[in-house]
């Protein structure tokens, strides 16, 4: 199975949901809940491992039990975004609970209890949002009735809150005491139940605390690694250095002469492509510990057969795609006549920008832990993203059905869209079954670096034509980076459609002439999707190329983009694209590409920001403004010089329109990470590789930002809303590394074109 990427080819389905009271068989199937209380589903539009309807496929389920206890399991993954926070409190506000007495159960990885669990591409909210909403509701509902019947009171007379029918007359009942009244009722007609109006939440679009961040700061919550089971051993793999290398021969003799080390077992890998959710070749150490599995696997005499890709360099390949766009590459965009507005032009601007591969460097390395038992069942406990599509590769794996795997979904310690590839989930489920033991597989920091799935070097020609009045009326982008598809697919040359719709081919503005290229490019590496994917080397290049554009007309840059955007109406690029706008999933009817939003941000930021007031000696400001995961975002950073000469941001301010805000708190958090995470981006971080092999060893190679580089003061303005919640983790990284860029630009004088900045 492949996992569904809204971003890249599949499209969301409507809400379908339907709200159900399980039955003692789909009862039993529930591990997660107590026992004897009131039970609710919530089954939402779910497909199984190949596409067939599953009848029993509840997202969620809300539990009340006769001690007052709201229990809502979370079946999405926690990675520090506060979304098993975030999805349950929608219940409870809808219902009426009190969130200080609400439990919160993470959900195991199963399809057929929890329908789609894939926590990727910033979707949770914007899918789950109603379904959730309705649940509550519904649950809202029957203790409503329940208690007026109890009552002999009018039903619309009675609401709910903390915990408990309230009546007008002020008669109180806790939801506990109602449970085996609304067991023996029957469900409301949808039609029948009402929603919340949104002044009544006292959660939703409120700050919320994460709820799991008493255990996090205190060391109480249980990631990947903290997992530990009886007779466990730990194990370390050498795996291939170069993508598609093989094992010819090893020698395990010095590493078994290691206390500790019990056996070497060889992992065979799937060659070109490498896909995403296999097993690298390589030797795997198994030992009593992690220091013995350390000294085991450097003891190892390993020959390679490196393959194709030994000769690969980075830095070449570069070279090469810039050399490929000089010439004519596979149109995917046209409006207009871009050659004929470039002879009539006035003045073009020529520029190539360049983006390297970027790994996701999370402060977790991977590590999942199994145990293959002999009955031909198989338990895993990992960080994982994508549970049902971990379980599946598992499955596949061990060569039994994927139904005899369960899947224990641990914290996250950052995920950024590495841990949703599940290879090393069946590391440990391979080495387990070798080792007839629980086995947990650790990476380190150098595997981590070393064997990622990279966010993809890039490089962009873009000519923009000014015509003889000074005006943008052509605009000709060419962009080549290796496909993600080429790491299942060795033979995918172009980028998709999906990948081309993050920020390049929905190109928002009114220019008569477009004409948008892509070029071959071959991977010799792992691919993966990276926080942002493709929106971070559009947005890069397209708003550095918009502001050089607007310098280059004597106009300010705020007030150039607000020109060049068309009055207030809804994008469809209709008859101008060669291939699909994905829409990241969602049908242009349902959300619309709109510029009155996009406008609305620019005029929010330029206004927070003070942009038309002189800033103060010895600092610049820059500006962008990008749409990605349905949620538009503008940005200014403010930059200074160090003592040192490095590059420091004393401010930043973001203008937000994700629609409906559910939890302000973890939005304005996941700006102020995402700020942090671009600086990065921009300014010290860059995988490269020579000889076929990734040069970065650790974070002194794979540079992050230290904290005399992170931003200072980050201002969060959220435009306020009643549109349909949209994505929030991944739009922050865009508009801010060309809005940062074109700060730099204004300070010392040098455009960036290449990143990292290295001034």
């Amino acid at each position: 199975m492949m996992p569904k990427f809204p971003f890249l080819k599949t499209k969301s389905p409507e809400d379908k949901s339907k709200v159900f009271v399980p039955s003692r068989r789909d009862f039993l199937k529930i591990g997660s809940l107590a026992t004897g209380g009131f039970l609710l589903g919530v089954n939402f539009q779910c497909s199984g491992p190949k596409g067939e309807t599953i009848t029993f496929a509840p997202n969620v389920y809300l539990s009340i039990d006769s001690d007052n206890q709201v229990t809502i399991i979370a079946h999405r993954s926690e990675m520090g975004t506060g979304i098993r926070t975030s999805l349950p409190m929608i219940v409870a506000d809808e219902l009426g609970a009190d969130w200080s007495k609400v439990k919160i159960v993470q959900a195991e990885g199963d399809e057929e209890k929890y329908g789609d669990q894939n926590t990727d591409g910033s979707y949770s909210v914007r899918m789950f949002y109603e379904p959730m909403r309705k649940a509550g509701a519904t649950a809202r509902h029957m203790l409503i009735a329940a208690a007026a019947q109890k009552w002999g009171v009018d039903a619309t007379d009675c609401q709910t809150a903390n915990g408990e029918v309230v009546s007008a007359s002020g008669k109180k009942i806790k939801f506990g005491d109602l449970v085996e009244s609304v067991r023996e009722m029957q469900m409301p007609e949808p039609e029948s139940i009402t929603l919340r109006d949104f002044a009544e939440y006292k959660l939703i679009g409120k700050d919320v605390a994460i709820y799991d961040a008493k255990d996090m700061s205190t060391g109480k919550a249980v990631y990947g690694a903290d997992v530990d089971l009886p007779n466990m051993q730990i194990a370390v793999i050498k795996r291939s250095p170069v993508i598609g290398a093989k094992v010819v021969s090893y020698n395990d003799e010095k590493a078994l002469a290691i206390p500790g080390v019990n056996r070497v077992v060889k992992i065979d890998g799937s060659g070109i492509p490498p896909g995403l959710d296999k097993a690298l070749e390589g030797v795997a150490v198994i030992a009593d510990n992690t220091w013995s599995a350390l000294k085991g696997r450097d003891a190892l005499e390993i020959e390679w057969d490196l393959g194709p890709n030994q000769d690969y360099s980075s830095a070449r390949q570069l070279e090469e795609m810039i050399k490929s766009t000089s010439g004519n590459g596979m149109v995917r965009r046209e409006r207009g006549n871009f050659n004929a507005a470039r002879q009539a032009s006035g003045q073009i601007i020529e520029r190539t920008y360049l983006a390297p591969f970027y790994a996701h460097g999370t402060m977790e390395p991977p590590a999942a832990i199994a145990d293959f038992k002999g009955d031909g069942t198989c338990e895993v406990w990992a960080p994982t993203q994508h549970p049902q599509w971990a379980r599946q590769a598992v499955g596949q794996a061990l060569g039994i059905d994927y139904q005899n795997v369960k899947m224990n979904v641990t914290l996250l310690g950052g995920g950024f869209g590495r841990k949703s590839k599940p290879d090393f989930v069946v590391e440990a489920a391979l080495l387990s079954r070798a080792a007839k033991s629980p086995v947990r597989v650790q990476w380190t920091r150098e595997d981590d670096l070393h064997h990622d799935f990279y966010h993809a070097q890039s490089a962009q020609r873009i000519r923009a034509v000014l015509d003889k009045n000074g005006n943008l009326s052509g605009w000709n982008h060419h962009t080549v980076f290796p496909a993600i598809g080429a790491t299942g697919n060795a033979d995918e040359l172009h980028p998709s459609d999906g990948e081309l719709g993050l920020g390049c081919i929905d190109f928002p503005y009114e220019v008569p002439n477009i004409r948008i290229e892509t070029h071959e490019s071959k991977a010799h590496t792992r691919i993966g999707w990276l926080r942002s994917v493709s929106n971070i080397h559009h947005s890069f290049a397209i708003n550095c190329m918009l502001d050089e554009v607007a310098e280059a007309k004597g106009a300010d840059p705020v007030d150039f983009l607000m020109g060049m955007l068309a009055e207030d109406k809804n994008l469809t690029f209709e008859g101008e694209l060669k291939g699909d706008f994905g829409n990241y999933g969602e049908p242009l009817d349902k959300f619309p590409w709109n510029t009155r939003r996009l406008r609305g941000v620019i005029e929010r930021v330029a206004k927070e920001a003070n942009w038309k007031e002189a800033v103060a000696a010895g600092k610049s400001i820059g500006f962008a403004v990008h749409k990605s995961f349905l949620t538009y975002v503008a940005c200014i950073v403010e930059v200074e010089r160090g003592n040192n000469g490095q590059i420091l941001i004393p401010e930043v301010h973001y203008a937000v329109d994700c629609g409906i805000g559910v939890n302000s708190d973890r939005i304005r958090s996941q700006f102020e990470g995402g700020a942090q995470f671009a600086t990065s981006l921009v300014l010290t971080s860059a995988i490269t590789f020579e000889k076929g092999k990734v040069q970065q060893n650790n974070f002194d190679g794979y540079e992050v930002i230290r904290m005399p580089q992170s931003p200072k003061k980050i201002h969060v303005h959220l435009v306020e809303s009643m549109e349909k919640p949209t994505g929030v983790g991944e739009p922050p990284v865009p508009p801010f590394i060309p809005a940062l860029c074109n700060a730099i630009y204004k300070l010392t004088g040098e455009r960036v074109y290449q990143l990292p900045y290295k001034g």
